[in-house]
């Protein structure tokens, strides 16, 4: 049995404190009790009607994102067998009708894993916020995610995040960057929901097919979280994420990266995409010799690129314009579209 490294955990931190000490290290932690004083997760302590009732009050009537995955899945949101396609089914429902779909399934001894995904709830369910505000993130706005047991394979966000469980159970399973050459990652433009996923089944890892996966383990790390507690995953840290019970609820915040709200800039995960296409043809020296230029120029490894530059000629590498912006972007839009 694979022993986890523990996540450190807080049940006193406030918003200065998060932002100025734990952000910048961009290591995972644990808030106990982040949202404890919720009444959305008081409703949910209740009973599964309580929980269903409350979230209907704010209900608008517009639908939103849902999956489905028979019990064949296993409650696990994936690839089908031979990666031609996913193992889910995805469209648009009203809100209430599954909710009373998820209450219908309790008493089931088999059923279909269900998730109402990534829901922004100032569209869908206004004023749910305003009653269950976070002091961390009064200008966020927080996305739900409710269901019954279900898995979602390991994967990253190109986003700093906090996420905070409303109802039920979740285990959560994480890895450092670092571990990335040894999780297997699947393709980036091919992916069960929008991000990279493992290709490591967490629970039943196939060591023959994946040995370097054994060394991701080594440094693996894993919490369970009840309602109000909350967990921070820094920016690229893959987590694999398990919900435990027949209902549950999860809000959570991005910001800070592809996911910041209202962004208009390109997202790293889009220079990575571009990066892959520009230098797919150099030889391993060659992108050696370019992996110098980005120490340089992106990571700082000596000294600091524009600190012996004039202001005047630093261009990108210095404090940038809206205008200049503007040009850079119109430059890449002509360059791409030749």
């Amino acid at each position: 049995m694979t022993k986890y490294k523990a996540i450190p955990e807080y049940s006193t931190l406030n918003p200065q404190q998060f932002f100025e000490d734990v952000v910048p290290n961009q290591k995972p932690i644990v808030i106990r009790g982040f949202a404890k004083n919720w009444p959305f997760v008081a409703s949910a302590k209740k009973t599964p009607n309580d929980f269903v009732d409350y979230l209907n009050k704010f209900y608008t009537g517009k639908k939103t994102t849902m999956v489905v995955a028979p019990p064949s899945a296993n409650k696990r949101f994936y690839y089908n067998e031979d990666m031609t396609d996913i193992n889910f089914l995805s469209g648009e429902e009203r809100v209430d009708l599954f909710l009373g779909r998820l209450l219908e399934l309790i008493d089931r001894d088999v059923y279909p894993a269900i998730s109402m995904q990534s829901t922004l709830t100032s569209e869908i369910l206004p004023g749910l916020v305003s009653e269950n505000r976070s002091d961390f993130f009064t200008d966020v706005n927080p996305r739900l995610w409710i269901g019954n047991e279900g898995i979602v394979n390991t994967h990253y966000d190109g986003s700093d995040n906090v996420a905070c469980v409303v109802a039920g159970r979740r285990r959560f399973i994480l890895f450092p960057p670092e571990q990335t050459c040894n999780l297997y990652p699947g393709p980036l433009n091919f992916t069960p929901a929008g991000a990279p996923t493992s290709l490591v089944d967490v629970n039943n890892p196939d060591f023959e097919r994946y040995p370097l996966f054994k060394h991701a383990l080594n440094d693996a790390y894993s919490v369970e979280l009840g309602p109000g507690d909350a967990i921070f995953i820094p920016m690229l840290w893959w987590h694999h994420v398990e919900s435990l019970e027949k209902v549950n609820a999860l809000m959570n915040y991005w910001w800070s990266g592809s996911f910041a709200p209202n962004s208009v800039s390109p997202s790293p995960i889009d220079s990575l995409n571009l990066a892959l296409l520009a230098m797919r043809d150099l030889s391993q020296k060659q992108r050696t010799a370019w992996r110098c230029l980005f120490d340089h120029y992106l990571f700082k490894q000596g000294v600091e690129p524009a600190s012996y530059i004039p202001e005047h000629q630093q261009h990108i590498l210095g404090d940038l314009s809206a205008e200049y912006v503007r040009e850079i972007k119109d430059y890449f839009i002509t360059k791409l579209q030749k």
